[in-house]
């Protein structure tokens, strides 16, 4: 990684196992503080399913000390910029605040770490369940293409994986959700062994090591709960699904198993990916949209995750086109990408494109903080987001053909959303 990129930062750890991470950076007025939990929908149980993301919201709900709205009111009278999010790997919630209400951020941080269980009631769960409920709703039930990864993820990892099940979870398991079950769910995970608080911005490190023990150094705290493992397992053969939706557009997806995130593997075929589908000179987009003119948008990813990784591609027909079409068209480039090889001068683009996206990220303090914690929370050690380019250093094609062969020439899901009534526009048909 280029110097200039590495972010300094003092990190030490509580009596009760909570993971501290300072940055100071004094050319902005502002702090952020980022808390991040080692909690995801991966640490859940089938029939249990949603309990992170639940809790993204009932966390915003009042703690024993803070009154139900007083979380978001304090902060947004001081013109805070607040948010959470939850994924399989983790969840955080973070506040950039004026550099002189830092301690306020710290302690709203503190009070619902160590004291939401005696605030927590059944009105409130059944309120946010209801919100929950709504928005799986609005982003998936009833959003164009909104089930499609869901659907992937049910087909490609068997139903004992972690990552087999979305994030938000299902409508039947909020509904069963029980006040205990929350209350063990919280009390399993939200303990500052199994917590990260990472703050970057204008402030004296005494000041903050001071407030951080003050806020935090009582709150008792488990060890950490075991991560889940991901259970080896192989797709026996190619899966083909179809789902007919209210779009106006069909839209092909194919995923591959791949390699968990923060590994070589997980770069390389970042490279590859963003070779065939980033920008307008990329395999699949200039083939596809540009010349030949039969796709909408097409795009490529690699996932790695904690555990586990998959690689995709999407691709949109446009209007009289199939997506027997795209799929032909797809494994023809893929074909012909892995056969022929890709150039340095591909490659070299890509990883330019990773550099800017890097410091796009460190231009803010809530960049800076959200990438230290994800480091040490996902995977274990700080220091690896100063590290972050060096995965990616002295790619050639010849480990981008020997990786991705081996990922892609393995077999795949596939989903063909239609617009309804139009099965002959899937794959396959």
């Amino acid at each position: 990684m280029s110097a200039q990129l590495a972010i300094p930062f003092e990190q030490f750890t509580l009596a009760n196992g909570l993971t501290v991470l300072l940055h100071r950076d004094t050319s902005v007025p502002v702090a952020a503080v980022m808390m991040m939990y080692h909690v995801g929908s991966k640490n859940e149980q089938r029939g249990r399913t949603g309990f992170a993301h639940l809790f993204e919201h009932m966390m915003f709900k009042g703690s024993e000390h803070v009154a139900d709205g007083d979380h978001f009111r304090l902060l947004q009278e001081i013109g805070a910029n607040i948010n959470g999010s939850t994924s399989e790997d983790r969840t955080n919630y973070y506040e950039v605040v004026p550099a002189n209400y830092l301690e306020l951020a710290l302690y709203l941080e503190s009070d619902r770490m160590g004291f939401l269980l005696p605030a927590l009631t059944q009105d409130k769960l059944d309120n946010q369940r209801d919100v929950v409920k709504n928005e799986r709703r609005q982003n998936y039930d009833n959003q164009p293409y909104g089930r499609a990864f869901e659907i992937l993820s049910a087909a490609l990892f068997p139903a004992n994986h972690p990552y087999s099940w979305p994030v938000i979870g299902s409508m039947e398991d909020l509904s069963a959700a029980t006040l205990s079950d929350v209350r063990k769910f919280f009390a399993a995970f939200y303990s500052p062994a199994n917590a990260c608080v990472a703050v970057a911005g204008n402030f004296a490190f005494s000041q903050v090591k001071e407030w951080i023990r003050k806020y935090y150094e009582d709150i008792s705290g488990d060890k950490p709960p075991q991560t889940p493992a991901a259970p080896p397992f192989s797709l026996p053969a190619d899966v083909r699904l179809l789902e007919e939706d209210n779009v106006q557009l069909p839209r092909l997806y194919a995923h591959w198993r791949s390699a968990r995130g923060n590994t070589r593997e997980d770069a390389v075929l970042d490279v590859f990916t963003d070779i065939l589908s980033a920008g307008k000179n990329s395999r699949l987009y200039k083939s596809l949209v540009y010349e030949r003119q039969i796709a909408q948008s097409v795009s490529a990813y690699q996932v790695g995750s904690e555990i586990d990784g998959y690689a995709g591609i999407q691709i949109t027909a446009k209007p009289g086109f199939s997506l027997g079409e795209m799929e032909k068209a797809m494994i023809d480039i893929l074909s012909d990408t892995l056969s022929q090889g890709v150039t340095e001068r591909e490659i070299q683009t890509a990883l330019n494109n990773k550099e800017a996206s890097l410091v796009g990220r460190l231009s803010t303090v809530l960049g800076k903080a959200n990438g230290l914690a994800t480091a040490q929370t996902v995977f274990g050690d700080a220091a690896t987001f100063n590290r972050e380019l060096d995965r990616f250093s002295d790619i050639t094609p010849t480990e981008i053909a020997a990786v991705s062969g081996r990922v892609f020439a393995g077999h795949k899901v596939s989903l063909s959303v239609v617009p309804r009534g139009r099965k002959d526009l899937a794959a396959g048909t």
